[in-house]
């Protein structure tokens, strides 16, 4: 699977749109700059490879330096350090409004990796701190991909007893505030013989386990 990603920076957030390889889009999401903004783009991203591990993913960027672009060139994501003169041709080219907004360029750039990445030069990190950042990078990703995994797996096992766990997306809250979660903890222990508690949320169906 190929996925392109058009990241669209600014001081304190990033807007991103996430693409298929038909020109689709996916998703699109603001996400704060630092590790927690990195956390929520891995986890939509992964939402979107699901079992896929051996996915293809490309990173438009109007920047190819800082801790974001080192980050994300370290979790394996190829990524293009795009000008933004280039961009801005790209837009005229393909927008027919051509006006410039954060999510139209998250847009363009989503575009100009998916068509044009034989003409971009990928970001490399090959320094002995960037060869660091890789190791911690790497296994975030991983962890924030497994996370979203085991929510919609268990998501789909609880299914049939708790409609608030159906409700609930892929790639959401770590536990214990994901519904899914607090829906798990509740059924086991009235499967126990104990008193479930109940998620204000949660809409339990009249059924007994299995």
């Amino acid at each position: 699977m190929l996925l392109l990603v058009g990241d669209d920076w600014a001081e304190d957030h990033h807007d991103v749109e996430l693409m298929d390889a038909g020109g689709a889009t996916l998703a699109r999401a603001r996400v704060p700059e630092g590790a927690a903004g990195m956390a929520r783009l891995h986890a939509l991203i992964g939402a979107q490879l699901g079992e896929d591990t051996d996915a293809e993913v490309r990173v438009g960027i109007e920047t190819d330096r800082g801790l974001w672009v080192t980050a994300l060139v370290a979790a394996g994501y190829q990524v293009f350090g795009i000008n933004p003169r280039s961009v801005a041709r790209y837009r005229e080219r393909h927008v027919v409004s051509g006006a410039k907004s954060d999510t139209a360029d998250a847009h363009v750039l989503a575009g100009m990796v998916r068509t044009d990445a034989h003409q971009l030069r990928p970001v490399a990190a090959d320094s002995p701190a960037a060869q660091a950042v890789k190791v911690v990078a790497r296994a975030h990703k991983t962890l924030v991909w497994e996370r979203v995994r085991q929510a919609d797996r268990l998501r789909h096992q609880l299914r049939p007893v708790c409609t608030a766990c159906a409700r609930h997306g892929s790639g959401g809250p770590a536990p214990p505030w994901n519904p899914a979660m607090a829906c798990a903890a509740s059924w086991l222990s009235w499967a126990a013989g104990g008193s479930p508690w109940t998620p204000k949320s949660a809409s339990w169906r009249s059924r007994s386990p299995r």
